[in-house]
């Protein structure tokens, strides 16, 4: 099978040569050939060794490409990672839309959907309340997990290894109250939203409900809430509605990621 990659057509004064070829590069690796060594990428390309030995290296050494022998090359984690990364938040995205949008629609408050990296919740999708007093977080937002009721909820999951693991280098009293100012406190809030299965924060002038998207695994994997100003989440009544209404959306889009209560 002939792997050679076919140039496009692309403006000379815009071209970037090597970025070009290492994407040349990591186009010539398929399902068919898994591994390839320095002379079939340079003879798939139409170069010498020479050219394409630092580009070849950079790639190895940020991720892209893993040696498994001398001069031979496989597709790396950075690859992998970043492909199914952004696939399963595309899937999940697409399940969750038409349900945070009626959620929207249903109790005219804004609803958001996050993932969480490390320590922080990342807002990959909101359906955006039209009424003056809405709560609005943009998308790509970025916002410590234990400052949110979304990152809480992504924390809740976490068993407590994991969790000290991941924040015994993060200073925490830094933050504004309500959040917790310890890791000891961090775990006793964790313990708490994990036995009650949602959570209720409280921020300036506003107060959001979140609950957990679970996979086919059982794995939280992101977080939904509805967020609205204290004037209407202070009532009782509203809140309890909001709430089952929350935790509705969550178990259908939960169940159509495979999720089997």
């Amino acid at each position: 099978m002939n792997n050679s990659i076919e140039e496009p057509t692309i403006d000379s004064d815009y071209r970037v040569p090597a970025l070009q070829r290492g994407l040349w590069i990591l186009q010539l690796f398929s399902s068919t050939e898994r591994v390839l060594g320095m002379n079939d990428i340079a003879e798939r390309l139409g170069v010498s060794v020479s050219s394409i030995y630092r580009i070849v290296q950079t790639l190895n050494g940020m991720g892209y490409l893993k040696k498994v022998a001398k001069n031979t090359y496989e597709l790396g984690p950075q690859v992998i990672a970043n492909g199914f990364t952004y696939l399963a938040s595309r899937d999940l995205v697409d399940v969750a839309i038409p349900y945070l949008n009626t959620l929207r629609d249903r109790s005219s408050l804004s609803c958001h959907l996050a993932v969480r990296e490390q320590t922080d919740s990342v807002y990959i999708y909101r359906a955006f309340a039209s009424q003056r007093l809405s709560v609005n977080v943009p998308i790509g937002t970025r916002i410590a997990c234990h400052c949110t009721a979304m990152g809480r909820v992504l924390l809740s999951d976490l068993s407590e290894a994991t969790l000290i693991s991941l924040y015994q280098h993060v200073r925490l009293d830094d933050y504004p109250a309500p959040a917790p100012k310890t890791l000891p406190e961090l775990q006793q809030i964790a313990e708490q939203d994990r036995q009650l299965g949602w959570v209720l924060h409280r921020s300036d002038y506003s107060t959001a409900i979140a609950s957990g998207i679970r996979d086919h695994r059982g794995t939280v994997v992101a977080a939904i809430n509805l967020s609205g100003p204290d004037a209407i989440m202070d009532n009782p009544e509203n809140r309890e509605r909001f709430k089952n209404m929350l935790l509705d959306s969550a178990r259908l889009i939960s169940a159509e990621m495979g999720f089997n209560a």
